[in-house]
């Protein structure tokens, strides 16, 4: 989870003339660049003392385990400190500026700096040298939101989710029982890959990536034994989306799909976009991402010393295991759903969200013509979990997510336990009430016009909101009509059912809400007779 109350307040470029100069510069045939403060709030010193080597600056909290902290980035990615300054700082008293010299070449200092950037906590922008506005660092999940006090900041743009990137495990840095450890090209294999994902912002095209014959043959290979399984095991919403995936996206045994692809075709069908990530997000950065049809990615590959066993996501997981699904539509609104009931959540019902995903959207089973069948990605894209699941009768639950939300998440090991809906619609149900009791004091709505989310925190914007909506009430209200008087077996009472079910409301909220005109209502009143409930637009 994000973490809050770092020692590290701020990082900002080193600025020459400022008290501090870089001792025995060698001359250099260009000379040397004036860095201003950027956007990022982060940054570096030009190569200007030699090969590899480069300045960092990072302002300190003067707090017992600060500085340890911060040099502790230094040393888990192995860069050689050369030179350490420290002094008050001219911006705040209780705080201590260092100036750090290292080498290390570029990319490795690219990774540096993204460490460091994942210790900064919230910055008072109005404190900046010079009036200065600029944006907190990334991430900001671990900040207080600006509008409601404590509450954890969150993305309300989707070009925010450039400062919601907070990878807690793996990215290019493996631990001692990754398959790949001891592997230096797979080593290095995944740094390029990690590049690409920290490098990335949104609007820009996703980095097309030339898999290697060795990465291609581990894919065929899970590819194959999957889909022995999928026909006798998938639901039909993964099934059904298949062939267009094998047309539009180049799904083969012998292709490994580029997220480029994929991500146009999902905006197509349903919205959601893809985003490169470099390993594990945090859940709250995550479940953000979903909140705006926004999927982060990995493009990696798992090792090919064992192609059914990967510790962590990998592009078989994601392309073989997600992408099927987040082409419907049922299933890419209730994936919206609960990324949209994360925003702004404590860190309590963040873990309890993300649980529920886990036991959902990556190992969720649901009936189908009296058979269960596997939505879940995380089974989808294991061999031997999948068969696993479908044949253990007596770890079968139904889905109810306040017992779910308690139960173990296992990454390494088979599952305690699987749960099933008889459908969709009714894990979406479910879910809606569950998010309904989480304690904010305002809700969420997704634009997808201005792709941004809206906070309905005041009656105003609930108004505005009612009028828009009503136009769309309109066009429902009259396009059922005119069905109707076409074909009069259209069964016109679940379909009203299903409206007003959508917008019950409490009788006494009901009471105090203000009157509105009829509106639509002539068009509602004339779908037949026979159906007393007919669509109001109100």
């Amino acid at each position: 989870m994000s973490a809050s109350g770092k020692g590290l307040l701020g990082l900002w470029l080193y600025r020459t003339g400022e008290g501090w100069a870089l001792k025995e510069a060698p001359p250099r045939a260009q000379p040397p660049v004036s860095v201003s403060t950027c956007s990022s709030g982060v940054g570096v010193m030009p190569d200007h003392l030699g090969k590899d080597l480069n300045s960092v600056v990072f302002s300190l909290k003067n707090q017992v385990g600060g500085l340890a902290r911060a040099l502790q980035v230094f040393q888990d990615l192995d860069v050689n400190v050369l030179h350490i300054e420290s002094r008050a700082s001219s911006r705040r008293d209780s705080e201590f500026e260092i100036l750090v010299d290292v080498q290390c070449d570029e990319s490795r200092m690219s990774r540096l700096v993204a460490a460091l950037r994942r210790e900064v906590a919230a910055i008072n922008l109005a404190h900046f040298e010079g009036g200065a506005a600029l944006p907190p660092p990334t991430p900001l999940s671990a900040a207080a939101s600006f509008d409601f006090g404590e509450m954890p900041w969150f993305p309300r743009k989707i070009s925010d989710l450039d400062d919601a990137q907070r990878v807690l495990m793996y990215g290019s840095e493996l631990d001692a029982d990754h398959p790949g450890f001891k592997d230096p090209v797979y080593r290095k294999r995944r740094e390029q890959f990690s590049d690409i994902a920290n490098s990335y912002k949104y609007g820009q095209p996703i980095p097309r990536v030339q898999y290697t014959p060795e990465e291609i043959k581990t894919w065929g290979t899970v590819f194959r034994e999957l889909h022995k399984l999928y026909v006798k095991h998938a639901c039909q919403e993964y099934l059904e989306n298949w062939p267009q995936l094998v047309k539009y996206c180049g799904y083969r045994e012998d292709n490994i799909p580029q997220l480029e692809d994929v991500n146009r075709f999902l905006k197509c069908k349903t919205g959601f976009q893809l985003r490169p990530v470099a390993g594990y997000l945090s859940p709250r950065d995550f479940l953000s991402g979903l909140a705006f049809r926004v999927f982060h990615c990995t493009q990696y590959i798992r090792h090919s010393s064992d192609p059914f066993y990967t510790p962590e996501p990998d592009c078989c997981h994601e392309l073989l295991g997600h992408m099927p699904l987040l082409a419907n539509p049922s299933f890419a609104q209730f994936s919206q759903e609960i990324g949209l009931a994360s925003l702004g959540a404590s860190d309590n019902d963040i873990d309890k969200l993300a649980t529920l995903y886990f036991f959902t959207v990556e190992f969720g089973l649901c009936k189908q013509d009296g058979q269960l069948r596997v939505y879940g990605a995380g089974l989808l894209s294991s061999v031997a979990e999948l068969r696993h699941a479908v044949s253990a009768a007596h770890k079968t639950k139904r889905f109810d997510p306040d017992v779910t939300c308690r139960e173990e998440c296992i990454i390494t090991a088979f599952q305690n336990a699987y749960y099933y809906t008889d459908s969709f619609e009714e894990a979406k149900d479910k879910m809606r009430t569950f998010a309904g009791r989480i304690q904010r004091p305002f809700g969420v709505r997704y634009n997808p016009y201005t792709q941004s989310v809206e906070v309905l925190s005041n009656a105003e914007k609930i108004a505005a909101l009612v009028s828009e909506l009503r136009g769309d009430l309109c066009i429902v209200s009259n396009a059922l009509r005119k069905i109707h008087e076409q074909d009069e077996t259209v069964d016109v009472a679940s379909l009203t059912s299903m409206l007003h079910k959508g917008i019950e409301l409490d009788p006494s909220a009901a009471s105090a809400a203000p009157h509105q005109d009829q509106g639509c209502s002539s068009a509602a009143a004339s779908a037949p007779s026979s159906q007393p409930d007919s669509p109001n637009p109100q």
